[in-house]
């Protein structure tokens, strides 16, 4: 028997949730087939069989979030017995009770009761990762639920009437003879319920949200932020772009964006500035890595939350190469087709709300990286020309640096160097 468990699909991947399992038990397994499809915190990946044999048992379902290295299935290879399905953890076992007398309506085979279901902690409870997760954001009392899984272990369909009625919980049982003071008690209760006056409404967060909030949060706590804003005159970008475009469509080739030139400019600007393209290493290091290749990643608002696909050696890439891929990458982030690679390795990071009509904004730097350029939009804004006021495009940006190894005056050169790389754009298409 071998025990197949959860893998690291990931570099920053900690765990991962079941989004469909394509074999069931009893099914033949070779090696190479697809076994399951995990979502891990950058995508939706396919896990394939690594062993031939027979499908024994599911032990995680669909839905249910693990740690790497839990069990997840069983695959019968035909030899030893090897690992058996899991049991009932002692902790949880110490919460259950013997067979009720013969005069008791016996429970069903492979279900539990707790003895004191007032006092059972939830993290002792014996219920799959999501049932927890599901019992905390609907106010379910999990020690008054019958597990149906193995072992007793309580898992979705057990909950399934609880999440669709508000309100309903199983009966309680006897109340206690101890002099305890009762556990206050929790119900499944509608959005209106939660908070009436808010009208606030319960939403599960994705595996994938959930991995973006903890990375986000680690990343505004730990690293020193801090923040340098800059103007351009993008007139000459502007008009560059528009007669590039021109040419473009009547050859039939794709248009180019103002990301995309802003891509090659960031690219251009990090290989004047290398300082820049690097990462800080831990406080007890005495040294930081500086990146010899240029690896921009571009932020992309899909509709399964943030992703940062990379393009790799940006500043040896033609414009109309940067653009292709760019666009590739921002289709399959929709679609969630992004593999690993194509979001691992970025040694900086773009995000651009111009689109949104926003002017200017802060990004929260993307560990390991050292800083994140914000984009804002494009606008026509009176500027100064000779002794004339004329109206002209103009754009904000800010750099997100790590103060611990870019200063001030290096981010302002890194700035200094953009903005020149904008306003002379020949020098980005050359």
């Amino acid at each position: 028997m071998i025990e197949i468990t959860m893998p690291r699909l990931s570099d920053t991947m900690e765990e991962g949730a079941i989004a469909t399992w394509h074999k069931q038990p009893g099914d033949q397994v070779s090696v190479g087939d697809i076994l399951v499809e995990i979502e891990t915190d950058k995508a939706t990946m396919e896990y394939e069989a690594y062993d031939a044999g027979t499908l024994s048992q599911i032990l995680v379902n669909e839905g249910e979030t693990v740690s790497i290295g839990t069990p997840i299935a069983l695959l019968d290879d035909g030899k030893s017995a090897g690992p058996s399905a899991p049991s009932e953890a002692p902790s949880a076992a110490a919460d259950v009770v013997a067979a009720p007398s013969e005069s008791a309506t016996k429970p069903e085979p492979d279900r539990v009761l707790p003895t004191h279901p007032e006092s059972v902690d939830e993290d002792r409870l014996f219920a799959s990762p999501l049932v927890r997760k599901l019992a905390r954001e609907h106010h379910l009392d999990l020690s008054r639920v019958r597990g149906s899984g193995p072992g007793g272990r309580i898992i979705r369909t057990d909950i399934e009437e609880l999440l669709t009625t508000p309100g309903t919980m199983p009966a309680s049982p006897p109340a206690r003879t101890s002099a305890a003071p009762p556990m206050t008690k929790l119900v499944a209760v509608g959005a209106e319920q939660v908070d009436e006056r808010r009208g606030t409404e319960s939403v599960p967060l994705s595996n994938a949200r959930r991995v973006i909030a903890r990375r986000l949060g680690d990343s505004a706590r730990s690293i020193p932020h801090f923040f340098v804003t800059a103007v351009a005159d993008a007139e000459a970008l502007v008009q560059l772009r528009a007669q590039m475009n021109e040419q473009f469509a009547a050859i039939g080739r794709e248009k180019v964006s103002i990301n995309d030139l802003l891509i090659r400019a960031c690219a251009f600007a990090l290989r004047e500035n290398p300082l820049v393209n690097a990462s800080y290493i831990d406080d007890e290091s005495r040294s930081m890595l500086v990146h010899r290749r240029i690896n921009i990643g571009v932020a992309v608002a899909s509709d399964n939350g943030l992703v940062v696909p990379v393009i790799v050696d940006a500043d040896q890439k033609s414009l109309s190469e940067l653009g292709a891929e760019a666009k590739q990458l921002a289709t399959l982030a929709h679609g969630k087709g992004l593999t690993i690679e194509q979001m691992s390795g970025g040694t900086f990071t773009i995000s651009n709300l111009g689109m949104f009509g926003v002017e200017q904004f802060t990004a929260i730097i993307n560990p390991p990286e050292g800083a994140i350029l914000a984009v804002g939009g494009t606008a026509r804004e009176p500027v100064a020309v000779g002794d004339e006021v004329v109206l002209h495009h103009r754009m904000r940006y800010t750099l997100s640096a790590d103060h611990r190894i870019i200063d001030g005056a290096l981010a302002a050169r890194f700035l200094q160097t953009l903005t020149r790389l904008i306003e002379n754009p020949i020098a980005i298409i050359a």
